[in-house]
């Protein structure tokens, strides 16, 4: 996590410096202006995620230097090949971003959709076949 982490939060200045550049550049265009910083903010956040959970887990072979290939080898997470639930899920989001160009009626209907299909995904574990 250590490598992720110093991957976002050494790209904070830059969004920083860009955003200083860039108001004195346009002239102070407040879109930008306040775009950039707040892309910054956003990017140290997730740099500042990264650093919390590196700190409670265990070193990866990806924090070694040293490492070899085959250290990361075996399970990598869960997977459920038989899950149908993702496929709901981008089809509701299909259906909202639909609504943005079609009508905002469009978008509500996909909002609800892809709550039941988001739901039905985080439950598929605790029920049916595959309950824990």
């Amino acid at each position: 996590m250590k490598v992720e982490t110093r991957f976002f939060l050494y790209f904070v200045p830059f969004f920083l410096i860009v955003a200083l550049i860039y108001g004195l550049w346009s002239g102070g265009e407040p879109v930008g202006t306040l775009g950039i910083p707040l892309v910054a903010g956003l990017v140290a956040m997730i740099g500042g995620y990264l650093g919390l959970v590196a700190r409670r887990i265990d070193a990866r072979p990806e924090d070694d230097p040293e490492g070899e290939i085959a250290q990361g080898a075996g399970d990598q997470g869960v997977y459920s090949p038989w899950s149908w639930w993702p496929l709901a899920v981008a089809a509701a989001a299909a259906i909202v971003f639909t609504g943005l160009a079609i009508g905002w009626w469009l978008c509500y209907v996909g909002v609800v959709l892809g709550a039941l299909a988001l739901t039905g995904w985080v439950f598929e574990y605790s029920r049916g076949q595959h309950a824990h």
